[in-house]
């Protein structure tokens, strides 16, 4: 599939390119962002232009992962979110946001953007969240972008050579007033 951009009212959601790889490799000193993602720590120059010039591109052109920077239309590079097919019509979703943007809200605009085009243009009607347990703001972000949390996965992530238990939610077409690809029978809540 060939890249697509995306925009919201604040926000332009691209794919990055080889150009991009010093914002990136800024952004991902933060420790915050190298001890809850799952990118290399210590996050080198070489690993901001191998995933600018060679993980990105791939990812689009082999279906595998879409990812998009997210950008003020100023340019500025205000985090990264990536959506991962895994299963079946249903994709996940991860995101950083650069510590000098957060507390905009730009994350769950940037969320939801990609959400709609996920539920509109690829074959997803469920898409996930999961955050290692602790992650506090990837889970604020998660919320206010209405995802449902169906609870605590143990051991179901790896980050760094350790595996940790991780929060899962999600978020349905309906979520967002969008039609599934075919009909949602959610389970007969019991009143006790």
């Amino acid at each position: 599939m060939d890249p697509v951009t995306l925009t919201t009212d604040r926000l332009v959601l691209r794919t990055v390119c080889p150009q991009d790889a010093d914002a990136v490799f800024a952004a991902a000193q933060d420790p915050d962002i190298q001890r809850w993602t799952t990118i290399p720590s210590p996050y080198l120059r070489e690993h901001a232009e191998e995933f600018t010039g060679r993980i990105v591109p791939d990812g689009w052109a082999d279906g595998s992962m879409f990812t998009f920077g997210v950008f003020l239309p100023s340019g500025a590079l205000v985090g990264m979110l990536g959506l991962t097919p895994h299963a079946p019509d249903a994709a996940e979703v991860g995101f950083w946001t650069a510590r000098e943007h957060r507390g905009n809200g730009y994350t769950v605009e940037a969320t939801l953007a990609a959400a709609r085009w996920a539920f509109t243009r690829l074959p997803v009607d469920r898409l996930e969240w999961r955050a290692e347990v602790g992650n506090a703001a990837s889970r604020a972000v998660a919320q206010r972008a209405g995802f449902t949390l169906e609870g605590v996965l143990r051991s179901a992530i790896e980050n760094k050579g350790v595996r940790r238990d991780c929060w899962v939610g999600s978020l349905l077409p309906s979520d967002l007033g969008l039609r599934s690809s075919m009909p949602y029978l959610p389970a007969p809540t019991t009143t006790g």
